[in-house]
């Protein structure tokens, strides 16, 4: 029973948690120390047991660390294959084959293997993160919170990023449909007999958010002018292009400063022009507009917060975001960057609690 002065539960901004995500994947970006990235997929756990609802997209955050896994064991098997051995610890040979510019198999060293490993571990932790993200935001809320410019690809972007929660609940569904009907079994051969009802599930369910989308006005403008939508069009490209040329003058040392910070705000004005030309064609409502509150500081400062303190530890000492392999040493643990990721394990204790859906509790 609620308490009086506790607060009533309420969905996050999904903006808050994107831009939480985005942070811990530019901090883990940002290092190959096993160490740190391991202690930030464990952080991003927390946040997602400690705070995700009872959607279908929630649950589907143990694919996406089964999916990292894969990749770590994938990124392995592709040193021992074709990559390139280095080290001094060798652990066996194989048989190699020279082929026109690689060589299949030949000695196997550990640091290569380490060095391998560490590397697919940062790309899985990556993928933890956007995994997070999908877990905890809710994408139609996110839609919503979209510029009416982006309307169009932000929809296409939500039903992209829904695939892999629906799959997820149609196979549990067919999974316990079949239990239920006695036709128990697991494994291999049962993965013919669980497709073709998935499948089928996925059509219906495409069939009918085409229908709901159409119903509600999904992709419909209002007559523009031929002039606005060349106006549009070219201040929107011509922001973009800019950006990107500001964000490589700002990651070359080299190019002049004219093309740093200058070019990438003149980008980003000219792109948030063109975006706000293009969205008066958009009509459409909006229905208890999420709130941005202290909690949403809060967690979005959370992830600058990282991202940050990782920068400040990788300019102030390099050597310590990465596995030493020459000579091979155990990784070291530097203050700031634990600092960091640690910080962004907030949102667990003051993100809100999310409602939980009637009857998701017995299930």
């Amino acid at each position: 029973m609620r308490t009086a002065g506790t607060p009533l539960p309420r969905h996050l901004h999904p903006v808050a948690w994107w831009v939480w995500a985005i942070g811990l994947a530019v901090a883990c970006s940002r290092t190959s120390n096993p160490l740190l990235l391991l202690l930030a997929v464990s952080v991003a756990s927390l946040v997602v047991a400690a705070k995700r609802g009872s959607s279908p997209w929630s649950r589907a955050f143990r694919l996406y660390l089964v999916l990292g896994a894969f990749i770590i064991v994938f990124r392995v098997v592709l040193h021992v294959l074709v990559g390139f051995k280095f080290g001094t610890t060798r652990l066996y040979s194989l048989p190699s084959v020279d082929l026109p510019g690689i060589t299949l198999l030949g000695p196997l060293y550990l640091e290569g293997v380490l060095a391998a490993a560490a590397e697919g571990l940062r790309l899985a932790s990556l993928i933890t993160c956007i995994g997070a993200a999908n877990a905890l935001a809710n994408p139609k809320r996110l839609l919503r919170a979209l510029p009416g410019a982006l309307h169009e690809i932000g929809t296409a972007v939500v039903i992209s990023v829904t695939v892999a929660p629906q799959l997820a609940e149609s196979v549990q569904r067919v999974r316990r449909a079949r239990v239920l009907r006695g036709e128990g079994g697991t494994g291999i051969r049962s993965v013919g007999r669980v497709a073709l009802p998935v499948l089928q599930d996925t059509l219906d369910r495409s069939l009918s958010l085409a229908s709901a989308m159409d119903s509600r006005g999904y992709g419909r403008r209002t007559d523009q002018p031929a002039t606005t939508r060349r106006l549009t069009a070219a201040l929107t490209l011509s922001g973009l292009l800019g950006a990107g040329i500001g964000v490589y003058g700002l990651l070359d040392g080299t190019a002049p400063a004219l093309i740093g910070m200058p070019m990438l705000v003149l980008g980003l004005v000219l792109a948030a022009l063109g975006m706000r030309i293009g969205g008066r064609s958009v009509q459409r409502s909006v229905y208890r507009p999420d709130p941005w509150a202290l909690p949403e500081w809060l967690v979005a400062a959370s992830g600058v917060t990282s991202a940050a303190l990782m920068v400040v530890q990788a300019a102030r000492a390099p050597d310590a975001m990465v596995l030493p392999l020459e000579p091979l040493a155990a990784p070291a643990l530097p203050l700031i960057a634990v600092l960091g990721i640690l910080l962004a394990g907030v949102p667990a204790f003051v993100a809100p609690t999310p409602p939980v859906a009637r009857g998701g509790g017995g299930r």
